[in-house]
């Protein structure tokens, strides 16, 4: 299990308002305790946080504002020490437009050798006034900006995260040397941010439509086939990784952040020739329905057996809206997040968790206009800040112990409701979200039936199961007299009741017992253990 920490938003360790990554050293024991196997971290790497670190200027260096390089080597030795993995960010389609690279490429002459490391182009129009193609930027408007000497620069995201020229050999040498130097540190893999993007398609065709024409190009998290995403060479690219992965002892590894336009094409990422593994977002976008969610397992799973690794599953991360938010409002909303959490949990593959999800945060959708620092919410109205407030570890009031003792700052702010899902709060408590996810976690780590197998084990099957209308159900089986785990999902809308299926380990909700089986709420899951 991996649990993504948005490094900004974790733990401070100097009262500053900002996580950093003695912040997460500090927690780093509560992470464990979880039962968390692998942190994934943000990047943390020198940038102008345009877009809070996803802006790169220098690939090799801690920013200042989380620490420097012996800060990591601490915090990395001390997860190891804890028995956690540290898998770290890395960001490859653009840099920063601080980086030395892009200084460099505006300092030259239009057709230099410093500038073919990005994509410059002349324009179109009498007078080259017009971007070279319609191509839009995912944060909204045009994804090409003009430079005084007439020449034009694509950047898919924001101005300042110019897009590199991955035809360019010393691109793509500069990034197997970044592998390295990580790998060297001790980082044991790498989330490789817009996985799907870097190789444009030949000549840079027009999309052919636009924002003007009422039809947007693309989302931040979207699958239209467009030129200048999930092109054919991008797997060139990483299979020249693989090998720098493998050539490393400990089993170091990298995951897509990959956004294809079907599960087959999504699919080809992973490969013993290629990635070990690609987020599946379907999951995510799976509405709260049986047929959504029984259709995203069955084609994730039946695409993990094609390539021989194990899917992943994630229900938020730092660019979607929490999914206590969208699952419904307030109550309902918590109660759908807390089961489908049961329900990831028992799913064969891997889970990627987002910070506060444990705690059942919500979106915070209140935020002043002034203290949001999202680049989308300056082009597009739109922000993804409110997933990304400070997470919540102690006391009544904000910023609920975020920093040391007497700090009183956060780079965005709480709310002023959130003392009791805090980490102090909710430990002990039963009925609260944290020990639920404890609870899972542990059933996850120690159950016969969803532990991985051994080499020369027979590994656990999954069956789907009727237990009628709205039911999701499934039972996992293990080894040869060990106890199978049964999962329900109740999507109904009434209450249901369940018998003949064994004795309850773990509900998201009370169960009521009736007529010899168990009650199981609206919005509800439950694992029962079958012998």
């Amino acid at each position: 299990m991996v649990y993504q920490v948005y490094v900004r938003s974790f733990a401070d360790s100097n009262g500053d308002g900002t996580g950093d990554l003695l912040g997460v050293r500090d927690r780093l024991p509560y992470l464990r305790d979880l039962g968390v196997d692998a942190l994934w971290l943000t990047p943390f790497y020198r940038s102008p946080m345009v877009d809070g670190g996803y802006d790169v200027a220098d690939y090799r260096d801690v920013d200042p504002m989380f620490g420097d390089l012996a800060d990591f080597d601490v915090m990395i030795a001390e997860a190891h020490r804890l028995g956690l993995r540290i898998i770290v960010d890395l960001v490859p389609n653009h840099t920063s437009d601080a980086h030395a690279w892009f200084a460099e490429a505006l300092a030259a002459a239009p057709g230099s050798a410093a500038r073919e490391r990005y994509l410059f182009r002349d324009g179109r129009g009498t007078d080259g006034e017009l971007p070279p193609n319609d191509w839009e930027s995912i944060f909204g408007g045009s994804a090409w900006t003009r430079v005084p000497d007439g020449q034009w620069y694509l950047h898919l995201f924001d101005p300042a995260q110019p897009d590199l020229n991955w035809q360019h050999p010393e691109v793509r040498a500069e990034f197997e040397d970044i592998l390295r130097f990580w790998l060297d540190r001790g980082v044991d893999g790498f989330r490789v941010d817009v996985a799907h993007g870097m190789v444009k398609q030949d000549g840079l065709p027009d999309v052919g439509y636009s924002s003007a024409t009422g039809q947007r190009q693309v989302e931040l998290l979207g699958k239209a086939r467009l030129p200048y995403f999930d092109q054919d060479g991008v797997h060139e690219i990483y299979r020249s990784w693989r090998p720098i992965l493998d050539s490393y002892p400990g089993g170091r590894m990298a995951v897509a952040e990959a956004w294809a336009e079907t599960p087959q094409r999504l699919a080809r990422y992973v490969g013993p020739d290629e990635l070990h593994q690609a987020f599946n977002f379907d999951f995510m976008d799976a509405v709260w329905s049986v047929d959504s969610f029984r259709k995203v397992v069955d084609t994730a799973l039946a695409e993990a057996a094609v390539v021989g690794a194990p899917t992943t599953w994630v229900l938020s991360n730092h660019d979607r809206q929490r999914h206590v938010t969208r699952y419904g409002d307030g109550e309902v909303g918590l109660r759908r997040a807390r089961a489908a959490a049961l329900l990831m949990f028992a799913l064969p593959g891997c889970v990627y968790l987002y910070q506060g999800e444990e705690l059942g945060l919500p979106e915070v959708l209140d935020l002043p206009a002034e203290v949001r620092q999202d680049p989308s919410f300056r082009r597009t109205g739109e922000s993804r800040d409110g997933c990304r407030v400070p997470l919540p570890w102690h006391g009544d009031t904000p910023p609920y112990g975020f920093g040391p003792d007497g700090s009183t700052r956060s780079w965005l702010p709480a709310p002023t409701t959130w003392g009791p899902l805090s980490v102090a709060a909710q430990t002990g408590d039963p009925a609260s979200t944290l020990e639920l996810y404890r609870a899972a976690l542990r059933a996850r780590r120690a159950h016969p039936a969803l532990t991985a197998a051994p080499a020369d084990a027979e590994p656990a099957t999954m069956t789907w199961l009727d237990l009628g209308p709205g039911v999701l159900a499934f039972a996992r089986t293990g080894p040869a007299g060990a106890a199978a785990l049964v999962c329900a999902v109740n999507l109904s809308g009434a209450e249901v009741h369940l018998s003949g299926h064994g004795e309850p380990l773990l509900a998201s909700a009370p169960l009521t017992a009736r007529d010899g089986g168990y009650v199981l709420p609206v919005d509800a899951a439950v694992w029962f253990e079958r012998r």
